[in-house]
């Protein structure tokens, strides 16, 4: 293989009913900051209908060619039409580096095209850097979270990767960046369509999405083990104009949804404040939180992971901790 021929950072452009996720975004800063390493370009792959309108908007964000497939087979996700579209560009265009959102449709897009585009991938990583020998090295928790692994594609391209919503940083949209937007056809193989969408439900629109929270109150097994905990998290919650989170012992006890758990088989999480209340810090709980802005841990015992990446500690019982800081934040 020559891999010489392989260039560029190619980014896969989640949407649904014409909007951007937020992962995608996400996923552009993050390949320009390795483009810029590599000293290539970032493009950006675009599937959907209707949408040449918004292909523009993501040069802003990161993107140096936006490769727009619109198309009425590519309105709503399913896998074959997806993939049959990426594989395409990918076959044409021979990228060196392929990112996906580890959402829903990116966990079921991405091992497909791995399989067809006979290469690795690598999945949930949680770091991403250039190496000295231009390889990517993709960074994830292994054996059930309690190590991180860093892995490499030698062997291979293109270099593919799923990274999870919340796990790297956006870049602020220049208005001024300059890029170039290109209309691509498809050629599909409509006899391997076998699945058709008949029906969408959606999601209750009054379900939390603690990603997009600000300020989040997480209780672990030391604090939210039953219903009275609980209410004490969600007083304060109120009193702060806050949202309600909690650690996967919690989620498993079934004294909170699964959609408010944070960690590496929940949600990860950037708030500008995060409080941990009565959560030991096992290294799969910090993987979903450790990149909050300003962290304020409670524990018991003062030798709990949790302090080591906490900005304010506080050693003692959250029991009796949260109603006392709630008083006085309602005094304030």
């Amino acid at each position: 293989m020559d891999k010489a021929q392989y260039r560029g950072v190619y980014v896969f452009v989640e949407q649904r009913e014409g909007k951007v996720q937020h992962v995608s975004l996400e996923l552009l800063g993050k390949a320009r900051d390795l483009a810029d390493a590599l000293n290539e370009k970032v493009y950006a792959i675009f599937p959907g209908s209707n949408i040449a309108e918004k292909a523009k908007g993501l040069i802003a964000y990161g993107a140096d060619v936006v490769l727009c497939m619109d198309a009425p087979e590519l309105a709503e996700y399913t896998t074959e039409p997806y993939a049959q579209a990426i594989c395409q560009i990918v076959n044409e265009r021979k990228p060196d580096i392929v990112m996906i959102g580890a959402t829903t449709i990116g966990r079921d897009l991405g091992p497909r095209l791995s399989a067809r585009l006979s290469t690795g991938l690598t999945a949930d990583c949680t770091r991403l850097e250039i190496s000295e020998e231009k390889e990517l090295m993709m960074t994830r928790p292994a054996f059930g979270g309690n190590l991180m692994a860093t892995i490499v594609c030698k062997e291979h391209r293109p270099q593919m990767s799923t990274v999870r919503p919340g796990v790297m940083r956006a870049m602020d949209a220049d208005a001024t960046r300059q890029g170039v937007v290109e209309q691509v056809t498809v050629s599909f193989d409509k006899q391997k369509f076998r699945v058709k969408l008949v029906k969408t439900v959606k999601e209750d629109k009054n379900m939390v999405d603690i990603s997009d929270a600000k300020i989040l109150i997480s209780g672990g097994r030391g604090i939210a083990s039953n219903a009275e905990g609980i209410e004490m998290l969600k007083g304060l919650a109120s009193t702060m104009h806050a949202q309600v989170s909690a650690s996967r012992a919690v989620v498993d006890a079934g004294f909170v949804g699964h959609e408010r758990q944070v960690g590496q088989t929940g949600k990860t999480v950037r708030p500008d404040l995060y409080f941990a209340f009565g959560i030991s810090g096992a290294i799969q709980h910090l993987a979903g939180m450790e990149e909050s802005d300003f962290i304020v841990a409670v524990n018991k015992d003062k030798g709990a992971p949790i302090f080591q990446v906490a900005d304010l500690g506080i050693v003692g019982d959250a029991r009796k901790i949260i109603p006392l800081l709630n008083d006085r934040l309602k005094k304030r």
